[in-house]
């Protein structure tokens, strides 16, 4: 006899138990497993800031940074006051090498929750960032030159 429930691609529970379960797997450090299951609420729960939220964050914790940028983005337009959301935002702006976008977002989270220390740090980071690039005549944004060439003050070698 074959059991229906078994043969469902769907997990067991409603919405709330897989976002539940969801962001269990995301503070446990499986965010590969948590995606699957938000991948599923968000096809039912499309503008929910919650599932947006823990979308976004385990796209950054699977290293997927332009994407997390996007989704954090997405949860701005929903919530511009959302804080976490703009630090979220400029995190992942940050580890794409964006520094300005980055700082301006880490600058709103910062002044929205001045008592978040982690939010000043990393703003403090990033401005540290572009200061050295900017005193060094470097792109303020993106990668910088292959290093072979930075350290190289000869120029070509033949």
């Amino acid at each position: 006899m074959s059991n229906p429930e078994l043969e469902s691609s769907d997990p067991a529970g409603q919405a709330y138990d897989w976002y539940q379960r969801a962001t269990e797997l995301l503070n446990s450090g499986n965010p590969h497993a948590a995606l699957l299951l938000i991948d599923r609420l968000l096809a039912i729960e499309p503008n929910s800031q919650s599932v947006i939220e823990a979308y976004a964050r385990a796209l950054f914790d699977t290293k997927q940074f332009g994407a997390a940028a996007m989704a954090f983005d997405l949860l701005i337009q929903l919530a511009p006051d959302n804080d976490y959301a703009h630090f979220g935002k400029g995190l992942s702006l940050w580890r794409t090498q964006m520094f300005v976008p980055a700082r301006d977002e880490l600058a709103m989270a910062s002044v929205m929750r001045p008592d978040r220390t982690e939010y000043s740090r990393a703003l403090a980071q990033v401005k540290a960032t572009l200061a050295a690039r900017e005193a060094d005549g470097l792109p303020l944004n993106g990668p910088l030159e292959q290093q072979s060439q930075l350290d190289s003050p000869f120029g070509e070698q033949s």
